[in-house]
């Protein structure tokens, strides 16, 4: 019986330590947090809640708000998920309000107004939460409208661009045909300038054919005119044949001089009747 009662007064004194141990504990988290030490406030807590045991909903939520205030996102979320499994509403509603506000920091919008609104749900006096909500909301409102606005003016650009591409086109294609139509004037001008040109040419040679022809002709005739008696030498035939009628060589070349005379005089003045002659075939007046 002895033995049962040091038992027992062991076990209370044990537990009397044990308590007093934790509250001194909580006492310095708690004046840690409130002085803003909350690297030291998060180490007590943590102590308290993983070392000590101690599963009170408001230590775990004081050491998820301390990891908060850490930036230590990472930490916070698993803490508050801890909190979700309490039975106090408002407790679960902080919970799920401070998740909604990381998840809006790590841009994911839509995830923290569902958060928000179950924090509503779950506490509809939770003025921090509801705030948020009405913050992340509009803002989720602007930047829609925002996107709407930048899809419009994309399709309207990509519009103006399309036109603008097709008005290009058709002028560029409307430049090309002018420019091969003028390469096609250009050519034709070539061409006719260079058949004019051989046709100048082909003018201006057979004229130059025709004019020393002529002045040849004019040459000779005025050579054979030109030439003295003494150079126009006899064959010897015919001065054979002269010896036998017994005429000089000088009376012979006197008389084929007249004879020439004769003969160019002739043909002159079938030359000058042939000038003036009219066509038959062609009216008399």
């Amino acid at each position: 019986m002895r033995l049962l009662i040091a038992i027992l007064l062991t076990i209370s004194l044990i537990d009397l330590t044990k308590i007093s141990r934790i509250n001194a504990v909580k006492s310095e988290a708690r004046r840690a947090y409130e002085s803003g030490d909350f690297k030291l406030a998060a180490e007590r807590y943590r102590f308290l809640v993983d070392s000590m045991q101690v599963r009170e909903e408001e230590a775990i939520i004081n050491l998820a708000h301390a990891y908060f205030h850490l930036n230590d996102t990472m930490q916070a979320m698993q803490r508050y998920q801890q909190v979700l499994q309490t039975t106090k509403p408002s407790l679960r509603s902080a919970a799920l309000q401070q998740m909604g506000v990381i998840s809006n920091r790590s841009g994911k919008s839509e995830e923290a107004l569902k958060l928000l609104k179950q924090a509503l749900k779950e506490d509809p006096a939770n003025d921090n939460a509801r705030y948020n909500y009405e913050m992340i909301k509009r803002k989720l409102e602007q930047q829609k409208q925002k996107e709407q606005e930048q899809q419009k003016d994309q399709k309207q650009d990509k519009k103006e661009n399309e036109e603008q591409q097709k008005k290009d086109q058709k002028e560029q294609e409307k430049k090309k045909e002018q420019e091969k139509k003028d390469d096609q004037k250009k050519d034709q001008k070539k061409d006719e300038k260079k058949d004019e040109s051989s046709q100048k040419k082909d003018e201006q040679k057979e004229k130059k054919d025709g004019k020393e022809k002529d002045d040849q002709e004019q040459k000779d005739e005025e050579q054979k005119k030109n030439e003295k008696p003494d150079e126009q030498k006899l064959p010897p035939s015919v001065r054979e044949k002269l010896k036998d009628m017994q005429m000089s060589e000088e009376k012979a070349r006197m008389i084929l001089e007249a004879m020439k005379n004769q003969e160019t005089q002739y043909w002159q003045q079938n030359k000058r009747k042939a000038t003036k002659q009219r066509p038959r075939n062609k009216p008399d007046w």
